[in-house]
């Protein structure tokens, strides 16, 4: 019982320390997603064969559901495979309000985005140039220099002030984080911190494997898990990367649901997991 406690009110603390900064965070994406939202999607359809550049650094955005706009275009073909790549590996959900509810972990902030710009853009021109010379046109697909009729299934939320959806949004993943933080805490305190990080330290370089798929979990948890156990210490800058490398929020489960290739769709899967993966290993070298 007092493991129980002691995990519940670290959890409470940390969670409650958040708040502010979780708030500001979803009222700026919220401002964008009212203001800007068409303006994005309408450069990122704009793109054509360089899209890419657009999908990398609009992906970062973090503007609920755009990975699933993405999904929507390529099965539409408006974007390119190159470009839905940048933009789910620009992609990181609910990591970045996460983390930059913590002032501590601004840096990280950083240093997360402009990785994930960069690898974004190589994947993008890597899949668009070299590599559509090589795939068969079934499992390329995207855009053949024509758009046919898009639906976005993308609908914001326009009948509450930006204040009221930012309170609803931060207390929502309030919610997991408390949840998240407790139960790590509490097997933290369980089995103990230096066994926890010792089984995934002893993983090494492959620990990225694990976390991107983890990353994969179409759900804004995986995310939010993810970032929970990269500021507890119990995996690395590089596994954190890998995971919201390959985690592109609810952008593949609607790939999967608009895109009538599932052998395109299967592609694009393993094809993040494996630039995760790898990305995340070459990260966990250099840092």
């Amino acid at each position: 019982m007092e493991i129980f406690l002691d995990a519940l009110l670290d959890a409470l603390i940390d969670g409650v320390k958040m708040l502010p900064f979780l708030y500001l965070a979803y009222l700026l994406i919220e401002w964008l997603e009212r203001h800007h939202g068409e303006n994005i999607e309408n450069a990122l359809a704009g793109g054509g064969r360089w899209g890419f550049l657009p999908g990398a650094l609009l992906g970062c955005v973090p503007q609920c559901g755009f990975s699933a706009v993405a999904s929507n275009f390529y099965a539409s073909r408006v974007i390119t495979p190159g470009t839905l790549l940048a933009v789910f590996i620009a992609t990181s959900d609910e990591a970045i309000p996460l983390l930059a509810a913590e002032p501590s972990q601004w840096t990280t902030l950083v240093l997360l985005i402009v990785c994930k710009i960069i690898f974004a853009i190589v994947g993008g021109v890597l899949l668009d140039f070299p590599l559509r010379k090589v795939l068969p046109h079934s499992l390329y697909g995207g855009y053949e220099g024509h758009a046919d009729e898009v639906d976005c299934h993308e609908e914001h939320e326009e009948t509450s002030s930006i204040f009221l959806a930012a309170l609803r949004h931060t207390l929502e993943i309030f919610v997991f984080i408390l949840l998240f933080s407790f139960l790590i805490g509490l097997i933290f305190e369980s089995v103990g911190e230096d066994a926890i990080t010792g089984i995934l330290g002893g993983m090494g370089i492959f620990q990225p494997m694990l976390t991107a798929l983890v990353g994969l979990v179409p759900n804004c948890a995986a995310s939010v898990l993810l970032a929970q156990l990269y500021m507890e210490g119990a995996i690395t800058f590089g596994s954190l990367f890998a995971g919201l490398t390959a985690g592109a929020g609810v952008g593949l489960a609607v790939l999967w649901r608009v895109n009538p290739s599932w052998k395109q769709n299967l592609f694009m899967t393993g094809l993040l997991w494996a630039v995760g993966a790898a990305a995340g290993m070459v990260l966990q070298l250099i840092f």
